[in-house]
Order: C-alpha cells, then structure tokens, then sequence
C-alpha cells in the first residue's frame, strides 16, 4: 500500500504556506500603484523600491539554508514567521518614500528565510516514497495564494479605496499563518553541523548552478510581468480590475498543471515537465507582448501558469535529487536564490527600460530572457542534472 501523502502535518504546513503567500500576494499587485500615488514615485523609483524587497530576501535565503539544515527546524520555522509576521505593520507606520522603502527592504530578509524553512519543513513531512508527487501538490498552495491574493486585493481596494485596509488584513493573515504552523509537530532528527571547515556548498548547492542561472532567466520574465502588470492594464489596457482576473486565471493553469504533472512526476518524468513547462512559457510571455488585448492578455495569462505549474516543481525535485539529506535546506535556498535574483535583476531592469523605452520594451525583454534560459536548459541543464543526480 501506498504511504499517506496528506497527513496531519503536511496539510498545516502547506495551509501556513498558502497564509505566508497569500499575506505576500495581498500587497504585491497594488504596491507599484500605492507608491505612485501616496509618493508620486517615477516608474524607476518604483522598481528600486520594490526590489529591495527581493533582495534582501536574496541575502538571506542562502544563510538560512545553512541554518535550516544546521538548527531544529521547528524552532528556526517560528521566528521567521513571526519576524514575517511583524513587518506588516511597518508598513502602517511608514510615513514617507524612504521610511517605507526601508521597512520593505528589511522585510524581504525574514520572507527570504521563511519560504525556506516551511518548504524544507514540508519535504521532512511527506514520506519519502511520494515526495516528488508531494513537492508537486504542496505548490498549489502557493498557487491558491496566487489566485485569491491578487484578486482579493484588487477587488477590495477597487470596492474601499484604501490600501491601510490591505495593510491591516495581511497582517491578520500572516498571524494566522503563524499559529498555523505553530501547531505542526516534527520529528527529532540529527543536526547537520559538521566538523570540516566551511565551504561554500553549505550555503550553496554548487552542483546545480547549471540550473541556477536558467531558473533567473526565469524568475526576470516573471519580475517584469508580476511588478509592472497592474499599472500597464491601466495605462494600455485602460482598466485596473483585469489585473485580478489575469491573476485569478494564471493561478488556475498553475494549479490545473501541477495536478495534470503530479502523475508524471510519480513516475520519474522530471526532466520532461521542466522542459514543457519552459516552452509553454515562453509561448506565453510571447502572446502576452505581441498581443495588446483581451484575447493576447488572458491567453498569455493561461499558458503562463500552465507553464510554471509544470515548471517549478520539476526544478524543485531537481536540486533536492542533487542534494543529500543534511542539504535539503541548501537545495531549497538554492533554487529561491536564482528565483529571487531573476526577479529582482527584472524588476530593476524593467522600470529603467519602461521609463525610456515603454513596458512593451521590458516585456519584449523578458521574453527574450525566458528563451535564453530555455537554451540553456536544453543544452547544459538536463544533461548535468542527468549525470549528477543521487536518486
């Protein structure tokens, strides 16, 4: 018989996963428009801004890899979902552009940190024999948050006009999150804290670097596209509730794909659904560009989240299949790392081409991007893994 996949622990692990994003996806959408018009931010100071978030996330994921692996879990879990949890109300308390660019800089790090440690926490959970199927369903709890956070947003500050209201509510949520995982139970396993002199895949799963550099090709598609997309509805597009909408249905084929590749994740297809996953993508950012209008912007809307939903698991069963058990934390960190660095490189990079050139310019640049890092895991990625993987 078949282990049991949704045990006591995993769905709370998963349910404080979907409160921590959907917490994050509450502010993400409308933070571009809240600086414009609370701080009359240009569109390049906007994107410096936002991206100080992702970077300080950056910082700390590899550190807290380090620490997940090298700390009882649990404990390490708490204090980054309650440092995450706290931060929300800075963003109640900041009175200027600088005051809240420093609070949503700070806050990245505990982020960084905590989708580490809930997602290391999840993997320790599921039993060994269906955790690549595992991997592949605690993401729909990402992709849930995706589809209802936006769209709740937009459609609460579209019904009150008010972002304090927003403010408040990821707050509420995040604590409920918190208490969530609080209640998870785990374990006791040895502690990886070797003896040997530090080396820099403690904090880095060098092994995979091949398949770092194509997941921040990916991860800047997706930076431009997340960040500018609510104030490129209204300036191109003319409307602003579209922006939930093309949320709702991109979290839809994110989940719809995750569970149509759970199967073929079960049987040892991984390399395949990265590959479909990439090129369905590509498609996407593609149509979404070339396409200025309903059809181009819900249809890209569809294939993007169809393609990341069959993208992201396989990448993540890819580094943990590179990684020994003591470098969970590491393999996770790792993968988060690239993601964060493609979406910050492309937040930056997008506002300082969308303030000279237009958004089309920055989309069309991430597209190019995207297939970057389609060659390159088709040339160097797969094969590597191939060679490289423990199980």
């Amino acid at each position: 018989m078949q282990e049991k996949l949704w045990n006591s622990n995993f769905i709370k692990v998963s349910a404080g996963n979907f409160l921590l994003f959907f917490a994050f996806y509450l502010l993400m959408p409308l933070l571009p428009l809240y600086l414009k018009e609370t701080f009359h931010a240009t569109k390049d100071v906007i994107g410096a801004v936002l991206s100080g978030y992702t970077l300080a996330a950056l910082m700390a994921r590899p550190f807290s890899g380090y620490i997940v692996d090298s700390f009882p879990r649990k404990q390490v879990l708490m204090v980054c979902y309650f440092l995450f949890f706290i931060f929300f109300a800075g963003y109640l308390a900041a009175g200027s552009l600088l005051l809240f660019g420093i609070v949503r800089t700070l806050h990245g790090a505990p982020f960084g940190a905590l989708t580490v440690a809930n997602s290391t926490v999840a993997i320790d959970v599921l039993p060994s024999s269906r955790r690549s199927e595992g991997i592949g369903y605690y993401g729909l709890s990402n992709n849930l948050a995706m589809a209802t956070g936006p769209t709740v947003s937009i459609y609460i500050y579209n019904y009150v006009g008010n972002f304090e209201f927003l403010f408040w509510m990821a707050l509420i949520v995040a604590g409920i999150g918190m208490a969530v995982d609080a209640s998870t139970r785990l374990k006791p396993r040895e502690l990886n804290r070797p003896a040997q002199a530090m080396s820099l895949d403690r904090f880095f799963l060098t092994i995979g670097w091949r398949l770092f550099l194509t997941m921040v090709a990916f991860g800047f598609s997706y930076g431009i596209l997340s960040t500018y997309l609510a104030i490129y509805s209204k300036e191109v597009m003319g409307v602003t509730s579209s922006t939930g909408t093309f949320f709702l249905i991109l979290a839809l084929g994110l989940m719809l794909s995750r569970l149509q590749g759970a199967s073929s994740l079960r049987k040892g297809r991984i390399t395949h659904n990265a590959a479909m996953g990439m090129l369905i993508s590509v498609v996407g950012y593609t149509i979404f560009v070339a396409l200025p209008n309903s059809w181009g912007y819900y249809g890209a809307a569809v294939l993007i989240g169809l393609g990341n939903g069959h993208l992201w698991p396989a990448y993540q069963n890819m580094f943990i299949n590179l990684a020994t058990n003591a470098q969970r934390g590491t393999a996770n960190s790792t993968l988060l790392v690239a993601w964060d660095v493609g979406i910050g490189v492309g937040v930056v990079v997008g506002g300082v081409v969308a303030e000279h050139l237009g958004y089309a310019s920055a989309f069309w640049i991430g597209v190019v991007v995207n297939v970057m890092g389609v060659i390159g895991y088709l040339l160097f990625g797969r094969g590597h893994y191939l060679r490289h993987k423990l199980r």
